[in-house]
């Protein structure tokens, strides 16, 4: 029903979503995979302390949902810091990274898929805890062993292809090295014969999307006692500033990659099955969008083939992903109508396809369907019939309280345009709303990321206060082919930042915002845009950095081994443009950053360390700039805990209502229901 009296200022409306709501019952869902006539996946859950869970369900029946891991345990790998890739299922196993030790542990499945007894360790303790980090785990052909990715020594030493014995006799026992020819190895996997095994690798200072290489092996097993080795590898293809992602074995034995030459990440396929050479690959697919992501993560997989030879994957374009289907033999893609448009993942086993995708009205969910419904539904231009395994978390709103969002696409002062999503506010109960709103400009991190197209309970809490978000795809993002993602080539803290004020100037012209009351967020990468841009503009009343990076000399002395070259990609190397590390560096021009600041950090944080966030909070604080400060012990670089993303998204309502003048516009400590009380913020009085 509509509010009594006069309507309150947009930023203030009163809103069923709390953040108690936003976090209740949350998890982040990974995967998928099919093994054992079931689908598996995993479930990141906040109020377990952030453990992940490995979950399935059977393909049919009414039968559960099944937690695999007992107390105590956590698929998780920190191998380059983000992780991924932290498990694999078999019909009759699954192996995983443990999340606080690092080691590879394996869980022994009965044939309804419940563990025989506590899950076993496969690799020795290293020398120091959580030393040796292991990701991206594929069984061999005989699976007497497992192939993954181990990086030694806590990250600070070259990533290594190892071969872990599936049941040692007795204590584990060392793996066996099969390759360590580069910085940085992922994606290993087994050919379907058992015979090859295929890889990526780069070498700094590249980050994977930027340029990377597919090798290939035999994997031979001609040691007395089957311990594998690698024949002579082979470079098949990508190098020379050419990125690849997800390679992997098609079910007639041809090797397929994705491949950024023509500008998208599309798929290639080599012409004849076993080992290819680098003249054996053909364009498969020819679409204007991008058929993966950036590789931030391991174990990310956006297609997938039946065993007749069929292709599904998921592109994304204009900023939504598309679901799209192929038949062998053919090069005709025919687009599914599934009501999604955020995939996370694809599985396909025989003729079964299995997704993790949702919506802006909707949470990711677990679904499977057979590849022929999907091809023939998508051919009809007919709702694809999935059946649902793992439902979306029902939170009990009105569908009027969730909007979509508009794609933008705006001019910068370059001549270049940029690009974002930008969501109105949806507020049922105040209704309709025609003058303009608070303005939350959202930045993604990476910077090699983007807007994510899927509804964010933390973007409807502002939408549904009166608050219109646009979150920007700058340019740098991905989704917009390699030379829209190129532009941001040493051009970090100029282009990104043009473009968010761009964005937030275009809606301010349009009178949907108010220009006196838009604010910038953004965490990590998203952090320096957001501290950048206060001290190069003034269009931004107030601002909120998540675990952001202030000094960028700093970040390149302290960063860990994943992204040591990145910054010269980014800004250029050192020392020969140290004058750019100065000039776009925050915390060498806090003089010209005069609005108040909300600062959020996590105590463990190895990727941007807490002495980033020390030196901007001091520096605010002795200039009698409003500032807040909350260090979260136990978080590292991004939030996990329930507690911590209550308590930081509680902090942020209560200080941008405070430092913008919105009385009733934050969640009064009776109301947000947290133990919390609300963030200090110094030099307010004066502001």
């Amino acid at each position: 029903m509509t509010a009594p009296g006069p309507p309150l200022a947009p930023g203030a409306w009163p809103s069923p979503i709390t953040a108690s709501l936003v976090v209740a019952s949350s998890v982040g869902l990974g995967g998928p995979q099919l093994a054992g006539g079931r689908v598996w996946w995993s479930e990141a859950r906040p109020h377990e302390g952030g453990r992940v869970q490995l979950v399935h369900r059977s393909l049919d029946g009414d039968g559960g949902a099944v937690d695999v891991l007992p107390e105590g345990f956590s698929a998780r790998s920190r191998a380059h810091e983000y992780g991924g890739g932290a498990w694999w299922a078999t019909d009759t196993d699954v192996v995983f990274t443990n999340a606080d030790d690092q080691r590879l542990w394996r869980c022994t499945l009965n044939d309804d898929g419940v563990p025989t007894g506590p899950p076993t360790p496969l690799t020795p303790e290293p020398p120091t805890p959580t030393a040796d980090r292991h990701a991206d785990p594929r069984p061999t052909g005989d699976r007497r062993w497992w192939v993954c990715v181990r990086e030694p020594d806590a990250g600070h030493a070259p990533d290594e292809l190892i071969a872990v014995r599936t049941d040692p006799d007795g204590d584990p026992v060392a793996p066996v090295v099969l390759w360590s020819g580069s910085d940085f190895v992922s994606n290993p996997r087994v050919s379907p014969d058992g015979r090859l095994v295929c890889w990526l690798a780069w070498d700094l200072p590249d980050m994977p999307w930027q340029s990377s290489v597919l090798w290939v092996a035999e994997l031979v097993h001609d040691d007395p006692d089957g311990t594998p080795r690698l024949g002579t590898p082979a470079a098949v293809l990508g190098g020379g500033g050419v990125s690849l992602a997800q390679p992997d074995w098609m079910p007639d034995g041809r090797l397929a990659v994705v491949s950024d030459d023509d500008n998208w990440w599309n798929l290639w396929v080599a012409g004849v099955p076993g080992r290819p050479d680098g003249s054996g690959f053909t364009q498969a697919t020819v679409v204007g969008g991008e058929l993966a992501p950036p590789q931030w993560v391991f174990g990310q997989q956006t297609w997938g083939t039946t065993s007749a030879g069929d292709v599904v994957g998921v592109w994304r374009a204009d900023g939504n992903d598309h679901i799209g289907v192929m038949g062998s033999g053919t090069d005709e893609i025919h687009w599914v109508h599934s009501g999604h448009t955020a995939v996370e993942g694809v599985a396909v086993v025989d003729g079964t396809v299995a997704l993790i995708a949702g919506s802006f009205t909707a949470e990711h969910e677990v679904v499977v369907i057979g590849f022929d419904d999907l091809r023939d539904a998508a051919v009809s231009g007919t709702r694809a019939p999935v059946r649902v395994r793992r439902a979306a978390r029902d939170l009990g709103l009105d569908a009027g309280w969730f909007t979509w969002p508009d794609p933008v696409s705006v001019p910068t002062t370059s001549g270049k345009r940029t690009h974002a999503l930008v969501y109105p506010p949806a507020n049922p109960d105040v209704g309709a709303w025609d003058g303009p709103t608070p303005l939350m400009v959202l930045i993604h991190g990476g910077p090699t990321a983007a807007a994510r197209p899927l509804v964010s309970m933390a973007v409807r809490y502002w939408t549904s206060r009166g608050w219109t978000v646009a979150d920007v795809n700058y340019r740098g993002s991905t989704g917009y082919g390699r030379r829209y993602r190129d532009q941001l080539h040493e051009g970090w803290g100029v282009v990104d930042v043009a473009d968010c004020v761009a964005v937030a100037q275009w809606l301010a012209d349009q009178g949907r915002v108010d220009a006196d009351r838009m604010v910038i967020r953004g965490g990590s990468a998203g952090g320096f845009t957001t501290l950048a841009a206060l001290c190069d503009s003034d269009v931004f009343a107030a601002g909120t950095s998540l675990y952001g990076i202030a000094d960028l000399e700093l970040l390149a002395a302290e960063t860990h081994r994943f992204e040591s070259g990145y910054n010269d990609w980014l800004v250029g190397a050192l020392p020969e443009h140290a004058d750019r590390y100065v000039d776009r560096s925050p915390i060498h021009h806090i003089d010209r950053l005069d609005r108040p600041l909300l600062v959020l950090h996590g105590a463990q944080d190895a990727v941007v360390p807490p002495s980033q966030a020390e030196l901007v909070v001091g520096a605010l604080r002795s200039a009698g700039v409003p500032v807040g400060y909350l260090l979260f012990d136990g978080e590292q670089h991004g939030f996990r805990r329930a507690e911590t993303l209550e308590r930081a998204l509680v902090a942020e309502a209560y200080f941008l209502a405070s430092v913008l003048d919105l009385p009733g516009g934050h969640e009064s400590p009776p109301g947000y229901g947290g133990p919390w009380p609300p963030v200090d913020i110094e030099n307010l009085s004066g502001h």
